[in-house]
């Protein structure tokens, strides 16, 4: 298993990370690649990364899908963060992208890797293991 650091800069915040999951498979092989976050307040997904609209987009709407005002019952002290659990819920926790023969991501044209923070800015982990 691979694992990478990253630090988000806001408390919604969709980075794409598909560069650095490539880097952490680069010369191995297998069927395809796990990408995990181990985190209940944070998520990953793949979709479109030509435009970074798109991320700011998802932030935005997971925002107004899961609002912030409701009448949520998980309330701590310091730890307001019942609607990001939610979020995070929504995206989910991993992805598998198959691996082409050569041991590249099999990610459409288009495509990205994205990790999903609901409550940040934190210091994250993200996990890739090679499926053989």
């Amino acid at each position: 298993m691979h694992e990478f650091r990253l630090r988000t800069e806001r408390r919604s915040h969709v980075l794409d990370i598909t560069q650095r999951v490539r880097d952490a498979v680069e010369g191995e092989r297998g069927s395809g690649v796990l990408v995990y976050v181990p985190h209940t307040t944070a998520g990953v997904t793949v979709n479109e990364h030509a435009d970074p609209a798109v991320a700011r987009d998802f932030e935005t709407a997971l925002e107004r899908i899961v609002d912030d005002g409701w009448p949520w019952e998980h309330v701590e002290p310091g730890e307001e963060n019942a609607p990001t659990h939610v979020r995070a819920a929504l995206m989910g926790p991993s992805v598998v992208i198959p691996l082409h023969d050569d041991g590249t991501l099999a990610l459409g044209t288009w495509q990205g890797i994205f990790f999903c923070e609901f409550d940040g800015p934190r210091d994250r982990s993200v996990h890739v293991s090679v499926l053989r």
